[in-house]
């Protein structure tokens, strides 16, 4: 008996022409595509994310002091 998942095109391979991956692999060799990244770190957006509201945060505190409101 077969699985209804090995019929699916999701579960067989597609096969690209030799022209169709010569320009796949050239789109993926030129631009932004080319670019060798580092990884990206979310526990450093997250630091700074933090760093950034906690110095507007002491900054709204210093320019309330500073007009009275405290």
């Amino acid at each position: 008996m077969h699985q209804a998942s090995e019929n699916t095109p999701a579960a067989q391979p597609q096969q690209l022409s030799d022209a169709d991956q010569a320009r796949v692999d050239g789109f993926l060799e030129r631009g932004v595509n080319a670019t060798d990244r580092r990884p990206f770190r979310p526990i450093l957006l997250i630091f700074l994310l933090m760093a950034v509201v906690a110095g507007f945060s002491l900054l709204s505190q210093g320019v309330a002091k500073w007009s009275g409101v405290y």
